[in-house]
Formats: structure tokens, C-alpha cells, sequence
């Protein structure tokens, strides 16, 4: 007679007492646990984001398209009052990503998503995510994102394709990152990202909140992977730049390619290249061979980097 262990759901409240000092925060240290749900990359830019009168959970930006996102959270059941919150700050902050996140999706806020969805623009998606914690007999409580609603990416695609004229530049662009991030995602698990926009970079989260991993086809002929570091997240930016060009003998070696430095004074990011030369409109044959240093490079730049950051971070804590 087969034995089976008891699965049992867990109430969030014993997990997190407090929704905004407990679960938000959480959510923010650990926000690609939702993005791997998703399928997104997702960049937290602050918690408790003021639209007039009210406080947005978290504020956040999708590396994929650089667009707005929205998430609020709930400990409990949905309630109209979030979902006009919701509205509300999707409208305040001009958001294209909207996550209702929640212990139960009520039936009537299911639907209510679902027609928004249907009835906006192909840049525009709501999501409804449940939160559960669930548990095998006494063993530690395993946590899963349930995604309950979420836009039709097919239908959105079609639309976009119909609605959106792009030169035959941007389709170069778009078609180039589109295999670079499929790659990325489904053989190095490097990123969440699965549809490519149509412009000549491409970003990728890091773990690290301010910092970012690009790559870019530049002026002159040249195509970069970089690191970008920047000041909206890290007041400290440039002592964080300052500490890793210090050890700029350690890391070129590690990564085993020469390294520019760009540090910003007067702007907002600062950038460490990795560089070569290339071209949107170079061949296919060299294009593929651009690719694959992509990948080989953006590959290298988190390995070395990642940790090297990390540090510095801690040190200037």
C-alpha cells in the first residue's frame, strides 16, 4: 500500500506578520523569484513610491524593454480598494507592467484583469499573481509564485506587429537580440527576457540593484559589453567605480580582456567596456560571430564582476 507525505498551505501571516515591513521587503531582496515566474527581468527602483496621497509597493523597471512596472501585494484576498490602487499608480507612474499580488485572486478581480488586457495596447499587461508557501509533512516551507492572469503574448505580438512600423535598422536590431536573449535564457539560464525590442542595446539585471549588464552596438563601428553602474540606485556610485578601477589589474586578468573605464562625473551612470569592432550591417556571418562574443562576454562580465561588487559593496557598508 503506497504512503504519501500530507502537502499543506501554509497562511502567509505565519510566514510574514507584516505586509509592508515583512513581505514587501522580502520581495524587494528577492524580487527575481518573482521575475523568474514571469519570465522577466525585473529592476526594483524603490518601495513605497508616493502618487499623491498614496504609496506604491514597489516601483520597478523590466530590463527587457526599460518600461515601468508596478507591484502591489497583498497578504490577504484582493479587494477593490488595490485594484483601483493599482490603477491608480499604473496611471502615476506611467506604467506599461502591472503585478497584483496576493494570497487568493478573488473570481471578479480575475476577470476584471482579464478585460483589461484584452482592452489595452499590446505595450500594456496586467498580471495576477497568487503567493503561496507550501509544505510536505514537517519539512521547510517551499515558497511558489501561482501566475493567475496574464497577457495573451501571441495575441499582444500580433498587434504590436500591425501597429508598430519599424525601418529596416530596427528589425536588424530586433531580429540580433532576439536570438542573443533566447540563447541567454535557455542555455545559460542568464536571464528571464523573451521578447527583444527593436533598439541597439540590450540590458540584463545583474542581482545587484543599480548595477546592469549590457549589450550594445555603438558608434564608430564598434559593439560593446559593459557594466553599467548607476547613481538612480547608488548614491555611491563612483566610490563603487573608484574601488573596482583600484583592482583593475586583478580583474583584467580574471576576465582576460583589456577594459575601458568610463567614469561620469556630471551624468548619472558610468560604464566598464569590453569592446571590438562590428556592425549592425556587417554580414551575417560576421554578425553570428559578433553574437557568440556577446554571449561569451556578457557570460564573463557577471562571473568576474558579480562577486567583485559584492564585495565592494560590503566593504563600503
Amino acid at each position: 500500500m503506497l504512503s504519501f507525505s500530507e502537502l499543506k498551505r501554509i497562511s502567509l501571516r505565519e510566514i510574514w506578520k507584516n505586509e509592508a515591513s515583512d513581505f514587501t521587503t522580502w520581495l524587494e531582496s528577492n524580487i527575481q523569484t518573482l521575475g523568474t515566474a514571469l519570465d522577466m527581468d525585473i529592476e526594483i527602483t524603490s518601495r513605497e513610491a508616493s502618487v499623491g496621497d498614496f504609496s506604491l509597493d514597489l516601483l520597478a523597471q523590466d530590463l527587457g524593454s526599460s518600461r515601468m512596472v508596478v507591484i502591489e501585494n497583498q497578504l490577504t484576498r484582493t479587494d477593490h480598494d488595490h485594484l483601483g490602487k493599482l490603477l491608480t499608480y499604473a496611471a502615476g507612474f506611467n506604467a506599461s507592467t502591472v503585478i497584483w499580488i496576493a494570497e487568493e485572486i478573488r473570481s471578479e478581480h480575475r476577470q476584471a484583469m482579464e478585460w483589461l488586457n484584452q482592452r489595452t495596447d499590446n505595450e500594456t499587461q496586467f498580471f495576477a499573481v497568487v503567493v503561496e508557501v507550501l509544505q510536505i509533512d514537517d519539512s521547510k516551507p517551499a515558497l511558489n509564485f501561482k501566475l493567475v492572469v496574464s497577457p495573451n503574448e501571441w495575441q499582444k505580438s500580433q498587434t504590436q506587429k500591425i501597429s508598430r512600423s519599424l525601418s529596416f535598422k530596427q528589425e536588424k536590431y530586433r531580429d540580433y537580440f532576439q536570438t542573443l536573449i533566447d540563447e541567454l535564457r535557455e542555455k545559460y539560464k542568464f536571464t528571464g527576457i523573451r521578447v527583444a525590442q527593436p533598439f541597439n542595446w540590450q540590458s540584463f539585471s545583474s542581482g545587484i540593484p543599480g548595477v546592469r549588464y549590457r549589450a550594445t552596438f555603438a558608434q564608430g563601428s564598434r559593439v560593446h559589453a559593459l557594466v553599467k553602474i548607476d547613481q538612480k540606485h547608488l548614491e555611491n556610485r563612483l566610490d563603487i567605480f573608484d574601488t573596482l578601477k583600484k583592482r583593475e589589474i586583478e580583474i583584467t586578468d580574471s576576465l582576460g580582456s583589456p577594459l575601458e573605464w568610463e567614469r561620469r562625473n556630471d551624468k548619472r551612470e558610468s560604464f566598464i567596456i569590453v569592446s571590438r569592432g562590428g556592425s549592425i550591417d556587417s554580414a551575417d556571418s560576421e554578425l553570428e560571430e559578433i553574437r557568440e562574443w556577446h554571449i561569451e562576454t556578457l557570460l564573463k562580465l557577471k562571473e568576474v564582476f558579480t562577486p567583485e561588487i559584492e564585495k565592494v559593496l560590503e566593504t563600503l557598508e
